[in-house]
């Protein structure tokens, strides 16, 4: 029966888009070429700006005419908003309305609630992120050994919670405890494309702002999307063996 649901479910939501994609006039043919264009670059934007994660060319690319460039359309919206406090830019595989850091000040003085959970976080939650960034795929004991005290299941939990890590494969030693990972929502969150964007490590250890207290944390990032293959990623639900 519930298999039977799941497969209904499936259709229904297939019929859904099908419909959709039928009511919109992607190819707006009965538009002078001009208007056209202008027509698809407001879509592209409005899709842009109503989604709370970065845009991905594929979801971009089911609101305009099949031969439209995205590309070159990102091109004239980024031309247009040049005179404007806030931008496009892409980050962790999509595009993202931003805001350009020579406001920074302005929001922080203005002291209005910022979208970005990033600044929600303790400096410690910060500190941990940051580790794992650097290390993964790390376990919690290695992230102990590395800040030299006790990283607890709450800071943790709160980093998953807020979609900033995500469980990753058991490590190879004793007890197989799982590793951590970040996820596609912590490079939109600080800007970055891939992991390749990280500050240099070298440079926060001799900063004082990070030092790798063992040797045996080698953890490699993970070099396109900043997260490892869903298959790879075990439930979150699992029990914490470290």
């Amino acid at each position: 029966m519930a298999g039977s649901n799941v497969a209904k479910s499936a259709q229904g939501r297939g019929r859904t888009r099908a419909r959709d994609e039928v009511l919109l006039d992607r190819e707006l043919e009965e538009l002078p070429q001009d208007l056209r264009w202008r027509e698809w670059m407001l879509r592209v934007e409005a899709v842009i700006f109503a989604s709370a994660e970065p845009v991905a060319r594929e979801t971009l690319a089911r609101v305009v005419g099949r031969d439209c460039s995205i590309d070159l359309l990102i091109d004239d919206l980024q031309e247009e908003l040049r005179s404007r406090p806030y931008e496009l830019v892409y980050v962790a595989g999509g595009w993202q309305h931003r805001t350009r850091p020579r406001y920074a000040d302005t929001i922080r003085a203005s002291s209005v609630p910022a979208r970005s959970v990033a600044s929600a976080l303790s400096e410690t939650e910060a500190m941990v992120l940051m580790a794992v960034g650097y290390f993964q795929p790390v376990t919690r004991a290695e992230l102990s050994k590395i800040f030299g005290k006790e990283i607890s299941r709450d800071t943790i939990s709160a980093l998953r919670g807020a979609g900033f890590i995500a469980s990753g494969p058991r490590s190879p030693t004793a007890g197989a405890p799982y590793t951590y990972v970040t996820t596609k929502h912590f490079l939109s969150a600080y800007g970055f494309e891939t992991l390749r964007d990280l500050p240099d490590i070298e440079a926060l250890e001799d900063a004082g702002l990070l030092s790798r207290r063992v040797d045996d944390v080698e953890g490699e990032p993970l070099e396109e999307t900043g997260e490892i293959p869903d298959e790879q990623i075990e439930p979150t639900d699992e029990p914490d063996l470290t």
